[in-house]
């Protein structure tokens, strides 16, 4: 059997884990799977569960802002404002409406699902269209 890989719509793309005490948190999943876990901004570290090119994904290891905050996976959209249109037509709840996470890094939202799990979506910030270098004609060869 041959696997080929067809890429799917709104993957999970970045989790983030609430710690009651970040550096006991830290040490945890540095010695249980290896990840390298390095800070990034106040309270917040960036977590490396996998070399360039591997399949999976990284995330964030940060201090729990409220009691019983959950684990969160964040599903890449296209458009916040249109998934959470599709999360409430489908019995969903939006619980964190639209919000932007940083200059230049995109917005983040969260929604329950009918089952009462937390998911979070990620719309990452447009990019303008690449222009195109102009080419050079060829040399003239000499005669």
């Amino acid at each position: 059997m041959r696997y080929t890989h067809v890429p799917m719509p709104n993957s999970i793309t970045h989790f983030e884990i609430p710690a009651d005490d970040v550096k006991r948190a830290k040490k945890f999943y540095e010695k249980a799977f290896g990840w390298k876990i390095t800070p990034w901004q106040m309270d917040y570290f960036m977590i490396e569960t996998k070399e360039k090119k591997e399949p999976g994904i990284n995330g964030g290891l940060m201090l729990r802002k409220n009691p019983g905050q959950p684990l969160m996976n964040y599903i890449s959209v296209d458009s916040i404002d249109a998934a959470c249109k599709k999360v409430e037509k489908a019995g969903g709840v939006i619980a964190l409406p639209k919000m932007e996470i940083g200059q230049g890094m995109g917005w983040i939202a969260a929604f329950k699902d009918t089952e009462g799990n937390m998911m979070g979506f990620h719309e990452s910030p447009k990019q303008p269209p690449a222009t195109r270098a102009a080419k050079k004609a060829p040399a003239k060869k000499k005669k």
